[in-house]
């Protein structure tokens, strides 16, 4: 284990290349889920800590931070609720759906995505040539929207077995993400991925038929879900 860092709140360790992650057990409660600091973002790093329900986040110009937040918000595909409203906008079929077609500009069309109570965008150049190398490795997907051929919405994440982890969405026409969003939980399901993990509560992701479960539950999920 490398070493550890005290804070106000508590200890998280700092991370060399090789060192292991702590148990999650041991993640801070304020702020809730950070874990552990690195250096550096490797796609093999991410991997593993995806496997043990770990994720990277940190805003410009910070040391890669990693969480476990607890609870975790997922959306099991079988519970996906659509509005009405989206539904009957869907089936015009005025949309066109793709995968993978063109990743890079689904990751970067997140990075310029203004959130409040950010200082910048955490999608700086280490996530994007981190997602883009797992993206070779066939790892790393993106689900996009494309009206009159031009890109409007989308979202990226990863798949490992049973779960995807979705990591950011973004738009540029009214609804291209939420219709993105459906289309790619639908083209899961028939996939057989059985969990989508949302990491942080949100409103729009709660309308969709997500839900809270603790870290230890969602931890248990992925060891029946995750088997390589």
């Amino acid at each position: 284990m490398g070493q550890w860092i005290k804070t106000d709140f508590g200890s998280i360790a700092f991370l060399d290349h090789h060192d292991p992650f702590p148990n999650t057990d041991q993640a801070l409660i304020e702020p809730n889920g950070l874990i552990a600091v690195s250096n550096t973002l490797k796609s093999e790093r991410i991997i593993e800590a995806y496997k043990q329900g770990i994720f990277p986040w940190f805003n410009q110009h910070e040391p890669i931070l990693w969480w476990s937040p607890d609870p975790r918000l997922v959306l099991f595909p079988h519970d996906l609720k659509i509005s009405s409203s989206l539904s009957k906008k869907i089936k015009k079929n005025n949309y066109q759906f793709e995968v993978d077609k063109n990743f890079l500009s689904v990751i970067k069309s997140c990075s310029e995505v203004k959130r409040k109570d950010q200082d910048g965008t955490w999608i700086d150049e280490r996530i994007i040539n981190a997602y883009s190398e797992l993206h070779q490795m066939k790892i790393a997907h993106s689900f996009e929207i494309y009206f009159n051929g031009n890109l409007v919405g989308g979202l990226y994440g990863i798949i490992l077995d049973d779960v995807f982890f979705g990591e950011s969405m973004f738009h540029y026409e009214t609804d291209a993400s939420k219709i993105a969003f459906v289309l790619a939980v639908q083209y899961l399901k028939k996939m057989g991925v059985k969990m989508i993990d949302c990491q942080m509560k949100t409103k729009h992701l709660l309308s969709f038929g997500a839900k809270e479960i603790t870290r230890n539950q969602f931890i248990q999920l992925l060891n029946n879900y995750i088997k390589t």
